[in-house]
C-alpha cells in the first residue's frame, strides 16, 4: 500500500535524521583565555597563500586563491559593451560575490544576501582606484567571486580582492599597479594579522587595508567593531608591512602563467 506522501518522482530522505556531530579542530582556540598567546603561529603571521591564475577557460580572465580554510575562485569577463544605452566616459566594474551552499559552517541558501552584496561592495572599493576605467568607456568589466570555503568575513574579503586583482591582470586590463589586502584584528592588546572566524569572533575590532605596494597608495579601509584610533593605525601599519609580500606573491603568480602559457 503506497503512502500518500511518497513521491515517485524523487528519493525520498529518511523519516528521521540527524544533524552530523563533527570534532572541532579549533577547540582550543574558542576556549581562549585573555592574555593566552596565539595558536598555531605568531600574532603577526599571515596563513601561508596559494595562488593560480588562468584557471578558467571561458572566462578573460581567472584566479584561485587558498589560505588554509579560505578558498575563493575568481573570474573576470569583458571589458565588453555596457547594456546602458547612456554614454559615459569611464568603464564601470562590477563585482557580484556568491557563497557556496556548503562554504560556512551553517548551509546558506543560494540566494544573495545582505552579507554578499557587503562583501561584494568591498572587493569593488578595493580594485576602483587600481583599474584605469577612463580607457574604456561605455564598457563594463564583470568580476564574479564565488566562496568555496569560508573561515571568516575578515579573510574572505581580504582573499577576494587578491584573486580579483590577479584575475584583472590575467585579463590583459590595464591597472595603475596590483592591489594587495591584508587583514588584522586586536584581541586583547594585541594585534593580531589575518585572523580566522574564531580569533574574529574573540576580538574586540577588525580592520581591512588594502591598496598598491608598488605605488605606496591605498585604496580601501574597513574598520569594524570596538576599536579606538591609535590602535587603527597600528593595524595599518603592521598591515602595510604584510601585503607587500602578498604582492610579491601575486606577480609570482602571475609570471608563472605567463611563463606556462
Amino acid at each position: 500500500m503506497a503512502q500518500s506522501n511518497f513521491d515517485r518522482r524523487r528519493i525520498n530522505g529518511p523519516d528521521e535524521s540527524f544533524q552530523p556531530v563533527f570534532d572541532s579542530d579549533d577547540e582550543t582556540e574558542t576556549r581562549r583565555k585573555p592574555g593566552s598567546p596565539r595558536k598555531g603561529r605568531g600574532a603577526r603571521d599571515i596563513r601561508p597563500i596559494f595562488l593560480k591564475a588562468g584557471l578558467i577557460n571561458q572566462a578573460n580572465g581567472s584566479a584561485y586563491i587558498e589560505t588554509e580554510r579560505t578558498k575563493i575562485a575568481c573570474a573576470v569577463y569583458g571589458p565588453r559593451q555596457s547594456k546602458s544605452t547612456t554614454y559615459n566616459e569611464k568603464g564601470r566594474l562590477n563585482v557580484e560575490v556568491k557563497f557556496a551552499p556548503f562554504s560556512c559552517t551553517r548551509r546558506r541558501v543560494p540566494i544573495r544576501d545582505a552579507e554578499d552584496r557587503s562583501v561584494a561592495v568591498q572587493i569593488q572599493q578595493a580594485l576602483i582606484p587600481a583599474v584605469r576605467l577612463e580607457l574604456l568607456p561605455k564598457s563594463t568589466i564583470d568580476i564574479f567571486v564565488t566562496v568555496i570555503e569560508n573561515d571568516g568575513i575578515e579573510g574572505c574579503i581580504a582573499a577576494g580582492s587578491v584573486a580579483a586583482s590577479a584575475a584583472l591582470a590575467d585579463a590583459g586590463i590595464e591597472m595603475l599597479g596590483l592591489v594587495a589586502s591584508c587583514s588584522a584584528a586586536m584581541v586583547g592588546d594585541e594585534i593580531w594579522l589575518d585572523p580566522t572566524e574564531e580569533e574574529g569572533k574573540v576580538s574586540s575590532g577588525t580592520l581591512i587595508l588594502s591598496g598598491m605596494p608598488a605605488l605606496g597608495t591605498v585604496t580601501s579601509v574597513w574598520q569594524s567593531g570596538s576599536m579606538i584610533s591609535g590602535d587603527a593605525f597600528k593595524c595599518m601599519d603592521a598591515c602595510q608591512e604584510r601585503y607587500t609580500e602578498i604582492h610579491a606573491v601575486i606577480a609570482q603568480a602571475l609570471l608563472a602563467n605567463a611563463q606556462s602559457t
